[in-house]
């Protein structure tokens, strides 16, 4: 069960990377990256942020920029946050295909 202030830091987190990101897509024309959840550990330490990418074909491309780019996104939502977050959290970035999912069973109940 998630506590009170891990369900109030996952909202300032998803709210946050999707600026950060929001601004970074901004100059790859064509991608869209959307933070569509984060899960924030109990002790608060480490971050689970769960990414939505279109188009799809990109994903998993996208997905190894951000991870490997993961300090340096970690050291600009520290920079926006600080005021905050005594400590931002270690951050780790999954594809969130949910959106795949769901566009599999439309095709497969439309048969």
């Amino acid at each position: 069960m998630e506590s009170t202030r891990q369900a109030k830091i996952s909202r300032l987190i998803q709210k946050e990377l999707s600026e950060i990101f929001r601004r970074q897509t901004a100059k790859m024309h064509g991608t869209l990256i959307t933070v569509s959840a984060v899960r924030v550990s109990p002790d608060l330490s480490t971050a689970k942020a769960y990414l939505s990418v279109f188009p799809s074909a990109k994903a998993q491309e996208v997905i190894e920029s951000v991870n490997s780019n993961a300090r340096t996104i970690r050291y600009e939502l520290a920079q926006i946050v600080r005021h905050q977050l005594r400590k931002t959290p270690e951050l780790s970035f999954y594809l969130d295909d949910s959106l795949d999912y769901i566009d599999n069973i439309d095709h497969l109940l439309g048969k």
